[in-house]
């Protein structure tokens, strides 16, 4: 299995930060992002050529890659909870979270200037180090398709760990995503805790929410 990435041709891709985010869409649950560091041309040559876009990996492959990215590079995951994206709105969410997680890297490489590239369109505010925003990142630099394999692999377990409590919603299956199933359950059942209120489909039920405390992610096996 390979990706877009060509381990002989290592050396055209920079030294650098990737990060990248899962779960924007979801109904529930947080948004989780992983940033990544290490210099291609010293990672695995057989892990880099397997870096791609998450969504294009298998759950089983996933899981293996993020323990090999995790052994072999540096790492940060950061989340941001249902509750702060109701608060703050999902985009300042998410940006805010890709702060926190770039920060905790460039503070860890004592390197100002380092780059940090991100998947999409926006650039988290407030990094002391360089970012340029990558539309389609997760094909172009492997940083970011690491980063986006950690993210997915980290909110999964997440989400499953949460399935297991409220298992009407199948989150071990949807992930929190609009899917049929999920939607059912909460036209039935209504929403958690952990749902999005400010999300249309959880907000047209005019039910209220708790706020949700956030979840420490490596809390999660």
């Amino acid at each position: 299995m390979t990706g877009p990435f060509n381990p002989r041709r290592a050396a055209k891709y920079p030294t650098a930060i990737g990060c990248d985010e899962v779960g924007r869409g979801a109904l529930c649950g947080p948004v989780v992002v992983a940033a990544v560091w290490f210099d291609p041309r010293a990672l695995p040559k057989d892990l880099f050529c397997e870096l791609d876009d998450s969504k294009k990996i298998t759950a089983a492959r996933r899981e293996h890659l993020a323990r090999r990215i995790v052994e072999t590079a540096r790492v940060r995951v950061a989340a941001a909870s249902s509750f702060t994206i109701d608060r703050t709105g999902i985009r300042t969410a998410t940006l805010d979270a890709m702060r926190r997680a770039i920060a905790g890297l460039s503070l860890e490489l004592a390197a100002d200037d380092l780059p940090a590239y991100v998947d999409g369109l926006d650039v988290p505010p407030g990094l002391a180090s360089r970012c340029e925003a990558v539309v389609r990142g997760d094909s172009t630099v492997p940083q970011i398709a690491a980063s986006s394999i950690v993210a997915k692999t980290c909110r999964d377990r997440l989400m499953r760990m949460l399935g297991r409590r409220h298992p009407n919603y199948r989150w071990e299956k949807n992930a929190g995503y609009g899917t049929a199933d999920h939607l059912d359950a909460l036209a039935r059942f209504g929403p958690t805790r952990h749902h999005r209120q400010s999300f249309r489909p959880v907000a047209q039920l005019s039910l209220g929410l708790e706020a949700l405390v956030d979840v420490a992610l490596d809390e999660v096996d």
